[in-house]
Parts: structure tokens; C-alpha cells; sequence
């Protein structure tokens, strides 16, 4: 896939603000200081078209990205441990929820794991959860240029055991990195694969 263009929609509060327009929506969520902003950042060749920043939960609202004027890049608030109150977590879980269940251009989820560590429970739960509503989605392993390749088909394989704790059958997954540009071509074919079945 070729980008030829990216234009920001807009970031909105809640999904019944986002946009109407019927076009599908890819999102990307990971716990918080996963590297999504740089992962996002280097898909479509922009350095600073997500915000990155050293303190994790600057993603506040849905994100949206409207990329070749054919689809959306839905850049989703992290879960996890940033440091915002307890009011303001509920509302994050509640946007969440309202924007998984009801929003029905969503086509597919990639859930950002940092590969530097192993299984971590809010990962799995989330992935289930994702799960139980039948939602697609596939796991794309970050920051993977910073571990030798052992340790990081270790830790890949503690993961992927710890989900089979759970799942019959593994989910798709992919290996990125947005320092040295890998995993771009796997997602997009993702994407391009499931726009020609629409």
C-alpha cells in the first residue's frame, strides 16, 4: 500500500461524535508506553503525525486519521498504568467499551505488545475481552529492535503460550519495530486484505 495521503479528522470524546461517513476504521491500542504513537508515526511515514511523548496516557480520545481518503486510522487511548485519576479511567473504560460494541465500520484491532516483556496480565484480558465480543483483531509485537533475537522469540513464545491458556487457536500476529521500519508491510496487507473482502 501506497500513502498518499493522511488527514487528520479530528479527536473526539466519544464515538457517536466520530466521523459518519460509513468509511471502515482500523484501530490501534496498546497499554500505556507501548510505542503506538511511533509505531502509528512510522506506518504512514509521518514523524510527528501521532504525539509521543516520555509520559504514557497523552492519547485521551479517539484519534482519527483519514488515510488515502479511504479508510480511518483510529488512534485508541492506552490502557493500563497512566497516571490520571480514577474519574477520568472510568470515562476512558466507558468510551472504550461504547466504541468496541457499537461501532460497526470498525473492521479490525491491533493490540500493541511490547516484545521486551513477557505475558502481562491487562494485555491478556484485554485481548479476551476483545475476544468474547468476536471482534477481529491481530497482535502486533513492538520495539523489537531492542532486544537480541533470542529474547525476543522468548518472550514472543511466553506470550503466545499464555494466550493458548485461553484460545484454541493463536491469533494473526506481527513483529514491528518503528525504529528500524518493520512490520509496515504486514499491516497494511492486513488492511488491504480485509478492504477487499468489504
Amino acid at each position: 500500500m501506497v500513502i498518499q495521503s493522511v488527514e487528520f479528522k479530528g479527536s473526539f470524546p466519544e464515538q457517536r461524535l466520530a466521523p459518519a461517513d460509513g468509511r471502515p476504521e482500523f484501530a490501534f491500542i496498546g497499554r500505556s508506553n507501548v510505542g503506538k504513537s511511533s509505531l502509528i508515526n512510522m506506518l504512514v511515514d509521518r514523524k510527528d503525525l501521532a504525539r509521543i511523548s516520555n509520559v504514557p496516557g497523552k492519547t485521551q480520545h479517539l484519534n482519527y486519521y483519514l488515510i488515502n481518503d479511504n479508510w480511518y486510522l483510529v488512534d485508541l487511548p492506552g490502557y493500563g498504568y497512566a497516571k490520571v485519576s480514577k474519574k477520568l479511567r472510568q470515562s476512558w473504560r466507558l468510551m472504550m467499551d461504547h466504541y468496541f460494541k457499537k461501532r460497526e465500520n470498525l473492521q479490525c484491532v491491533f493490540v500493541l505488545l511490547d516484545s521486551n516483556i513477557g505475558p502481562q496480565k491487562i494485555d491478556l484480558e484485554f485481548i479476551n475481552w476483545l475476544g468474547e465480543m468476536g471482534m477481529p483483531f491481530v497482535v502486533a509485537y513492538t520495539k523489537s529492535d531492542r532486544i537480541l533475537a533470542p529474547k525476543l522469540t522468548a518472550n514472543i513464545e511466553k506470550i503466545r503460550a499464555a494466550l493458548l491458556e485461553y484460545w484454541e487457536e493463536l491469533p494473526p500476529d506481527i513483529v514491528t519495530s518503528a525504529t528500524n521500519r518493520i512490520g509496515q508491510e504486514e499491516v497494511f496487507q492486513i488492511i488491504e486484505e480485509t478492504l477487499e473482502r468489504l
